[in-house]
């Protein structure tokens, strides 16, 4: 009888735990509907001190951006970052400058020859933080491939056709 309470209190620690980790701060969920995703990446964000306080306000729209990569290294293109205080910001800040990622030079590597293919894109997908005494902002980016009209045509009628067999059961 024990046996069974401290496997439930392990699971409830371990679903807490999992909460813990991350934290997230933004998503692009229009990502999600206007692409397949064939492979996600975990990458760090260089940012300014006053960006990070505005990103963990909440004050971050990553929908309009996507990846680039010049030079051997990834480059956040086109994500708004307005300043934490309006009245106390940099001399020439800019809140849709671009921001390097940090990616492994495998990482890299595999994203460049993917790009290079027909029809690949980087989007960024969400912006969260890691747990820990030190929360460290990380930008979930993922490899996608353009949807066609039809495919989310088709992609909304079998999510409809699962809501009704749910509430059907």
């Amino acid at each position: 009888m024990f046996s069974g309470s401290k496997n439930q209190n392990s699971e409830i620690c371990v679903a807490e735990a999992i909460l813990n980790i991350m934290s997230e701060l933004a998503s692009n969920r229009r990502a999600y509907h206007d692409y397949s995703i064939l492979e996600k990446f975990e990458a760090g964000i260089e940012l300014y001190g006053q960006e990070v306080k505005a990103i963990k306000s909440g004050r971050v729209n990553i929908a309009g951006g996507h990846i680039a990569i010049r030079n051997r290294e990834a480059w956040l293109i086109g994500a708004d970052i307005p300043p934490y205080q309006p009245k106390n910001i940099l001399p020439g800040y800019k809140p849709q400058r671009d921001r390097r990622l940090l990616l492994s030079r495998k990482e890299l590597n595999l994203l460049t020859g993917n790009t290079k293919e027909k029809g690949l894109t980087i989007v960024p997908l969400k912006l969260y933080t890691t747990a820990g005494k030190r929360a460290v902002i990380k930008l979930e980016i993922g490899l996608v491939r353009s949807n066609k009209e039809f495919d989310k045509r088709e992609l909304l009628k079998k999510r409809e056709v699962e809501r009704t067999i749910r509430r059907e059961i």
